[in-house]
């Protein structure tokens, strides 16, 4: 295992990239807290409020934004479109210090995370590439989930330090240097170009195939059932654990950042030990497990806990989180060819937004209206048809290679010279890969089965 990581990290590309990463959150932390500050500012008592309009609004850009850039993201230079998301969110950022009133709020936080929905499933879509090796990938994945967890838990610590010397502008000035750091990172380093890809170059087919693709596979439907599933957690704890803590249990702040941590510290433990348990194995099975888990702890949750066991509920939440969305890069990589990553990426990262825009609405009117022990009931039910919807969805024989029949068919794409394509040519259509009509013969084989052009449906049985 050590010799895995290290040759992971002597990966000139993936070190910087990863730096980038982890620079970018740090600054993202930072300006959550301040945002918090900044609306209590002009709106006063209805700072709750302007800041859950805002994560809304956050969430609708993800959703909305991403599958847009999915689809033409191969079209563009990976490297350039990183540096300039990142340099568009540096500028959003610097514009925050000087807003007046709440819709500004509004505008910039919609334009900063439109740039971060284009941004994310980019990166992401990218590690695959620059690490191949299955083992060395899932190290990588596991090292992105840590990074996530650690900006949860030192961001808020790292922004109340600041706080106590200078005023919160400052922490959008650091978030805005942040992203000028990740843009000058991803400068410094060459990315592969985007892979050709074989479907139509129309704009609704390219727009939309991304998230058509993902829905027609089976492994990456019950992966959005399990998305959701994880969706009701982490908006049960983000939304609701404050409340709790400092309503029902009569808590302080510290404990309540103590319950935050403990979530963080499950997540962590997955994220650092699950690579060498997926070695050889199923991810389905550690994915469902975590699922179980999430839906027991809700479910728990309504037993009304005190502060010992509610850390201890919120750690094994973390443990849950992690199980599933840990592993959850190596179904995509394997659901798409090299050049429809961007949009099964960008796919994946809208779709599952929209989950948790259901779980922020559920956990908040659900706790505002009727009470925590309805939100943990609801949300932990929900959980469970999710997790029994997964099982549904993703059948637990996934095997790769599918065998399938191709009727004749006639049609122009881009393509090489493979074993599906072997025909002849009149000398005006280029060099491969190249666009020209051509003839397939019915065949029926076995192979790596995607959804792409040759192969728009899923095989049944």
């Amino acid at each position: 295992m050590a010799s895995a990581e290290t040759s992971l990290f002597r990966n000139r590309t993936y070190r910087h990239l990863f730096a980038a990463q982890v620079i970018a959150l740090a600054g993202t932390g930072l300006s959550t807290v301040a945002l918090s500050l900044l609306a209590y500012d002009l709106s006063g008592g209805d700072a709750g409020a302007v800041l859950g309009t805002a994560l809304a609004i956050k969430m609708v850009a993800y959703v909305g934004i991403a599958p847009i850039v999915g689809g033409i993201a191969s079209f563009l230079p990976r490297r350039g479109l990183l540096i300039g998301l990142d340099l568009g969110r540096a500028l959003c950022v610097v514009g925050l210090p000087f807003v007046t009133e709440v819709w500004q709020i509004y505008v910039l936080v919609f334009l900063l995370n439109a740039c971060s929905a284009a941004f994310t499933p980019t990166f992401q879509a990218t590690i695959p590439d620059i690490l191949p090796d299955e083992d060395q990938y899932t190290r990588a994945l596991s090292y992105s989930r840590l990074a996530y967890d650690l900006e949860n838990l030192l961001s808020p610590l790292a922004a109340a330090g600041a706080l106590l010397f200078l005023s919160y502008d400052f922490l959008f000035a650091a978030n805005a240097l942040a992203f000028l750091v990740s843009a000058l990172l991803v400068w410094s380093i060459s990315l592969p170009s985007p892979r050709p890809m074989e479907r139509e170059a129309g704009l609704w087919e390219n727009l939309s195939f991304g998230t058509r693709a993902y829905l027609k596979t089976p492994r990456l439907r019950g992966l959005l059932a399990l998305s959701l599933a994880v969706s009701c957690a982490g908006a049960m704890a983000i939304v609701n654990t404050v409340v709790y803590i400092r309503d029902d249990l009569g808590g302080t702040d510290s404990e309540t950042a103590l319950a935050f941590a403990a979530m963080g510290a499950g997540s962590m433990l997955i994220a650092l030990s699950l690579p060498r348990f997926l070695q050889g194995r199923s991810d389905r099975a550690f994915m469902m497990s975590g699922s179980a888990v999430l839906s027991a702890g809700l479910l728990l949750g309504v037993t009304g806990p005190g502060m010992a066991a509610f850390f201890v509920l919120w750690f094994f939440l973390g443990i849950g989180s992690s199980l599933v969305q840990t592993p959850s890069g190596r179904l995509l990589k394997r659901s798409a060819h090299e050049g429809d990553r961007p949009a099964i990426y960008a796919a994946h990262f809208a779709l599952s937004h929209a989950c948790w825009l259901v779980g922020y609405l559920l956990a908040g009117w659900a706790g505002q209206f009727w009470g925590l022990e309805v939100a943990f009931l609801l949300l932990g039910f929900l959980a469970c048809g999710a997790s029994l919807l997964a099982l549904t969805l993703w059948p637990r024989d996934d095997v790769s290679e599918v065998e399938h029949h191709h009727p004749e068919t006639e049609h122009e794409h881009l393509h090489v010279h493979d074993a599906h394509h072997q025909h002849s040519h009149e000398g005006w259509e280029g060099a491969a890969p190249h666009r020209h009509p051509h003839r397939h013969g019915p065949v029926t084989h076995r192979h790596t089965y995607v959804i792409d052009l040759h192969h728009p449906l899923w095989p049944r049985g």
